[in-house]
């Protein structure tokens, strides 16, 4: 994928990619534009949505209180496929485009790695 133009995206798939693949990525994006016009038809609210949720990892489908307008099965399996080859994202959206924008290394700083040339030692990880 590569966003040659602003606000746009080009889909260039490797010719690896089987038919089937194909059609899937295809449904993926049928689906989602169903859910955004359901959004823009007032059906589903703005602020409170399959989409604006998304992604739906296990600890939130599984945890006891389900305080959402659409279901877990929603949630979970938007299509039928996705019954048998699922991703499970590991976290759900970590607060929006900040997090995007805004990211953090949690790998040892450039001083750790500056001593380790001249000692020959690596510092140790932060904590």
């Amino acid at each position: 994928m590569s966003w040659p133009v602003a606000n746009t995206l080009m889909i260039e798939p490797t010719e690896s990619e089987s038919k089937e693949e194909l059609d899937r990525f295809c449904d993926a994006f049928i689906q989602i534009r169903k859910e955004i016009r359901d959004i823009e038809d007032g059906k589903v609210s703005k602020e409170n949505n399959l989409l604006k949720n998304a992604p739906h990892p296990q600890q939130d489908l599984l945890q006891d209180e389900w305080d959402r307008p659409y279901t877990r099965q929603q949630a979970a399996y938007p299509l039928p496929w996705l019954r048998e080859k699922k991703f499970w994202p590991s976290v759900a959206r970590v607060d929006d485009a900040y997090g995007d924008t805004n990211l953090f290394c949690t790998c040892t700083p450039i001083e750790g790695y500056e001593e380790e040339q001249f000692t020959g030692h690596q510092a140790p990880m932060p904590t």
